[in-house]
């Protein structure tokens, strides 16, 4: 019977799902939190390693010679060293598609905080502000209507397509630009920047799109643009983006992802203005995390019976 490990399993489960299945398949140990310092040592002689966010290294797979397998509890797979996996014949195998309904339901979230406040206008009702109202109602913030406005979305896979279904329900006419993607609400990059009211980041992490959104970018975009980013940090050039805000080039900002998570508290984020940020919570919906799950379990399943799937370093 194989022996596994779960390196960092609190994310993915804080005690609302089973790890029975898991269980079933092997001598299973489950940590919370693993530091860097203790990775080699709490994956020891098991077979099997699952992480979410952990690094594991070279240094950490020529520690531990029993590896076999590799499991990311998530769709990224930067903190393992695939290359280094590839070498010593460790299949790496991601969960590709468990989240895609969740990612375009927070990406339109943060869209609707930015229209509407609801957050802080439901703080103000508590705290007595429409009790004491002369008028019938009363708004704090200037609300905006999308129906009619332009989303472009960079980066039409699964959950582009899935945010943009959302948007043209809302009345919002689509653009996309993608590099892999062919669809009819595919137009240029620059043509997205220049037309679209807002401006949403679905696409993956690569040399081509780190920094994507920059001075450079911005400019080209209409003033008073809403940017949201609920993909990957880095995407954005955070100096830029936050100069944009305090200056009104772009009107708000929604972001579930920054640049270094857990994010540090001289991000220039955090002081700009009109930037709704939280804390990297997309995919973390309890009916998203049982797909994770699920899909995990099946990962090693085939793996087991010599049929692997999801192995992103073939």
């Amino acid at each position: 019977m194989p022996t596994i490990v779960i390196l960092d399993g609190y994310t993915t489960n804080p005690g609302d799902l089973s790890w029975g299945e898991l269980e079933a398949l092997g001598d299973l140990t489950v940590y919370d939190r693993t530091p860097a310092e203790l990775v080699a040592d709490r994956i020891g002689a098991a077979d099997i390693v699952f992480t979410n966010k952990t690094p594991i290294t070279r240094a950490t797979l020529d520690s531990c010679p029993n590896v076999r397998f590799i499991g990311v509890l998530a769709t990224g797979y930067d903190i393992v060293d695939i290359k280094a996996a590839k070498e010593k014949g460790i299949p790496v195998c991601n969960i590709p598609a468990y989240g895609t309904a969740a990612v375009a339901q927070m990406a339109i979230a943060l869209l609707l905080e930015i229209c509407h406040h609801v957050g802080a206008h439901s703080q103000a009702v508590r705290g007595g502000d429409w009790t004491n109202s002369p008028d019938w109602c009363f708004w704090n913030y200037p609300l905006i209507e999308l129906a009619g406005k332009t989303m472009g979305i960079i980066g039409y896979g699964r959950i582009g397509q899935t945010t943009g279904k959302i948007a043209t329900a809302l009345g919002m006419r689509v653009i996309a630009s993608d590099a892999f993607v062919r669809a009819q609400e595919c137009v240029d990059f620059d043509t997205l920047l220049a037309e679209a009211d807002v401006i949403v980041l679905h696409c993956p992490l690569l040399p081509e799109t780190e920094g994507i959104i920059n001075k450079n970018t911005i400019a080209k975009m209409k003033d008073g643009v809403i940017i949201i980013n609920n993909a990957r940090g880095p995407l954005i050039v955070e100096e830029d983006l936050a100069r944009a805000l305090n200056e009104g080039k772009v009107y708000a900002a929604g972001l579930d992802v920054v640049s270094v998570e857990p994010i540090t508290a001289d991000n220039p984020l955090l002081s700009a203005r009109n930037c709704f940020i939280t804390p990297h919570i997309s995919w973390a919906p309890l009916e998203s995390r049982q797909r994770l799950l699920a899909v995990a379990v099946d990962n090693l399943v085939q793996f087991l019976a010599g049929q692997p799937v999801n192995v992103v370093n073939e």
